[in-house]
């Protein structure tokens, strides 16, 4: 289906997208399932199909969709093919070029019948639970605009979720926002919004997964994660984070525990991803050991509720948080090599 676009130009509205969720994801994993499934491709088979640990001292920014990604060769930071590095998908953040028509690149997008993912701020979207309440940096899929009824139409997969009208004057205030802190959400306020937008675009269509497929992509995640680039990843590179992170706690330093809650949801929700779609496979393709590989990197998903939940408690008094904090980093730390360990199984199998 294409746009639909009236004559007078003032209204572009196609499709309503597909809501694409769950529950260990962020806003980032889900507007990009939207976009995904639009493009006809399962969401799961491109966004599970990595795993690796990655943490980037000093990089982490509160917002819901942040997500560490290593700058290529031309420093340039490409959103997508960090989220699927097995795959062509590329995404870069943009802004509108004109201030006198911010509306501009959003027109181009829809009529080429593409969505366009818009950072948000909740505090100024009605139908978020947070409106007029709390500051929090977000992500929303945009997939029409009335110019002549004066509203955008949203599309919002994360709980409560929303597909529908927005008024023009509510959205710009909250994709224009400054998002000041906010003493009620320390982990997703106090970053600009900034009219920022994704360009989300798969230059290639997945070939089906096969188990040879996959193998190669399991054995390049875990060249990946043993590679030791300038950041930290693998075992060494949790290793690193958690002494780092407990060093700071017991010196009282509240940053660390703001930065854990974004930083680990990014890693859990890709282990989430990475568990299912292996299950998935070793369902389908009757792999015992495939499927249980999928399981252990679950439980590396679960343990990381424990180690964000127990930071934001710990928040006001760092140093009474560090021995849960040390608890929790152990336990998840058993999970990740177990985890390694059922994957690099299954992988010599495929």
């Amino acid at each position: 289906m294409t746009a639909e676009m009236t004559t007078r130009t003032s209204m572009i509205r196609g499709p309503e997208p597909e809501w694409w969720y769950r529950d260990l994801v962020s806003c980032l994993q889900a507007t990009f399932g939207t976009v995904l499934a639009r493009a006809g491709v399962d969401p799961l088979s491109v966004l599970g199909a990595s795993w690796r640990f990655l943490h980037l001292p000093g990089d982490i920014r509160s917002e819901e969709f942040y997500y560490p990604c290593v700058p290529d060769a031309a420093g340039e930071i490409d959103l997508g093919a960090a989220l699927a590095p097995h795959h062509e998908l590329h995404a870069r953040w943009w802004q509108p070029a004109d201030e006198d028509d911010v509306w501009q690149e959003v027109r181009q997008t829809l009529a080429e019948d593409r969505l366009v993912i818009a950072a948000v701020d909740n505090f100024h979207l009605p139908f978020r639970p947070a409106y007029g309440d709390v500051h929090a940096a977000h992500l929303v899929v945009v997939y029409g605009l009335d110019e002549t009824r004066g509203v955008v139409y949203v599309s919002d997969a994360m709980p409560p979720a929303f597909r529908g009208a927005v008024p023009i004057g509510e959205f710009l205030r909250s994709w224009g926002s400054l998002n000041p802190a906010d003493w009620q959400d320390a982990f997703f306020s106090a970053s600009q919004i900034g009219r920022r937008c994704l360009d989300v675009r798969l230059d290639a269509t997945p070939a089906p997964l096969t188990p040879e497929l996959l193998g190669g992509y399991l054995r390049a995640d875990i060249e990946a994660n043993a590679s030791g680039i300038a950041a930290r990843t693998g075992l060494a590179g949790f290793d690193a984070f958690t002494k780092e992170l407990l060093e700071r706690c017991r010196a009282g330093d509240a940053d660390a525990l703001t930065e854990l809650y974004p930083f680990g949801w990014a890693m859990q929700a890709q282990a989430s991803l990475h568990g299912e779609l292996l299950r998935r496979c070793g369902r389908q393709w009757d792999d015992p050991q495939l499927a249980g590989a999928g399981r252990a990197v679950e439980l590396v998903a679960h343990a990381w509720t424990g180690l964000r939940f127990t930071g934001a408690h710990g928040l006001p008094d760092p140093k009474a948080a560090a021995s849960d904090i040390a608890h929790h980093t152990t336990a998840l730390r058993a999970n990740y090599a177990r985890a390694y360990d059922a994957v690099g199984a299954a992988a010599d199998r495929l």
